[in-house]
């Protein structure tokens, strides 16, 4: 049912929340159509614990930027009142769309652009923390940038890198992965996972990228997601090595 599985999210309810990021008619040098020439992507699923599809936003295989349509959605996200969020980062719309828990349009916000609330390929996005505020992976804009449930920005920080995912637990810790910075983009940067405050942004730890030295001949390396438990232990998606890594805090 996918032609190109990017983001997820696991709900209150266990159900499991999927982007389906197509590109074109074809991803990654494979087909995005299926055996009846269908073509698939450019949206949002929510499945059941089993797999039961329960809810699907977008339409498929048809890229928009309309309260219906996205283009490559990236990242999902869901509030503990059931609304959800979507960063429809890897196209051009540049936003993040907002709908009801029954899959009804609210707003959206952004676009293309560097300033306040403005967003580069938004690429991920967490809800959480003690005061449940928005989290997004600005990519390209090397930057997380932090926003109430309603849209309006609080903060932009340089700190994390360039984030490819975004994770804030709910004892206000953030996770951030940057797995694309090196010599020439985002200079001065290293790619590896950043643990920080959701609160202020202040920094706590930083674990290297494990193929760090081949930074600068791969686009892109390691965690393209990531998640933490509540005991601290994070658990990273590697993109360039298509490994799955987990990291146990250390008190």
């Amino acid at each position: 049912m996918f032609a190109f599985p990017h983001g997820f999210t696991i709900d209150g309810q266990g159900n499991i929340w999927a982007s389906d990021a197509n590109k074109d008619e074809t991803v990654l040098g494979k087909s995005a159509k299926d055996a009846n020439g269908v073509v698939r992507g450019h949206q949002v699923f929510k499945l059941s614990p089993t797999g039961d599809v329960l809810m699907t936003l977008g339409k498929e295989g048809i890229p928009g930027n309309g309260p219906d349509t996205f283009d490559q959605p990236s990242g999902i996200a869901i509030a503990p009142n059931g609304d959800i969020f979507v960063t429809d980062g890897h196209g051009k719309n540049d936003r993040v769309v907002k709908f009801s828990k029954d899959g009804k349009f609210i707003k959206t916000w952004g676009h293309h652009g560097a300033g306040p609330g403005e967003f580069d390929q938004p690429h991920d996005i967490s809800i959480g923390g003690s005061q449940g505020r928005v989290f997004v992976a600005d990519r390209s804009n090397s930057r997380v940038q932090v926003f109430d449930q309603d849209g309006n920005f609080i903060a932009a920080w340089k700190q994390f890198g360039r984030p490819s995912a975004v994770y804030v637990s709910r004892d206000d810790t953030l996770y951030v992965s940057d797995s694309q910075s090196n010599s020439t983009v985002n200079s001065g940067y290293m790619r590896g996972i950043t643990v920080g405050s959701a609160k202020d942004g202040s920094l706590r730890a930083f674990i290297p990228d494990p193929d760090l030295a081949q930074a600068d001949v791969s686009r892109i390396s390691g965690a393209s997601g990531i998640v933490a438990d509540d005991k601290g232990t994070i658990y990273a998606a590697d993109v360039g090595p298509h490994k799955l890594r987990k990291y146990i805090k250390v008190k």
